[in-house]
């Protein structure tokens, strides 16, 4: 089985909403495709940029039980966002779903994603 260390060095902000690192040890990675906000049938999902966040945490706990894993096993998330604007609505949702150690975390404003949402998500998690 994984082990997962999280790591924050003293010399850096300590942030709530992110691991600095997370140090994996033991067998295999899971990578976590982008999950944009869409339901179960491919349909986009009516609301906000925070409705948008929850459609796709979800998207990924599911891929992520399909695969034997869940958040306490991810170490890696990447955010893609149409506007920076949105950074702290977001967050606001991503700590609800992502426990404590939260993983190492990047977030971006991307130039354009996919169907012109405002959001997509992407993980990697220990097996």
């Amino acid at each position: 089985m994984a082990s997962i260390q999280k790591i924050n060095s003293p010399e850096r902000p300590q942030k709530p909403i992110y691991s600095h690192a997370v140090k994996v040890t033991g067998p295999g990675l899971i990578f976590l495709s982008g999950q944009v906000p869409v339901d179960k049938e491919g349909n986009p999902v009516p609301g906000d940029v925070q409705a948008h966040t929850k459609q796709c945490l979800s998207n990924l706990t599911d891929v992520l039980k399909v695969a034997n894993s869940s958040w306490d096993k991810v170490v890696k998330v990447n955010i893609y966002l149409k506007n920076m604007d949105d950074f702290d609505r977001v967050n606001e949702t991503y700590i609800q779903f992502v426990p404590e150690p939260r993983p190492a975390r990047t977030c971006i404003q991307a130039g354009r994603l996919p169907n012109d949402f405002d959001v997509e998500i992407e993980a990697i998690a220990a097996a």
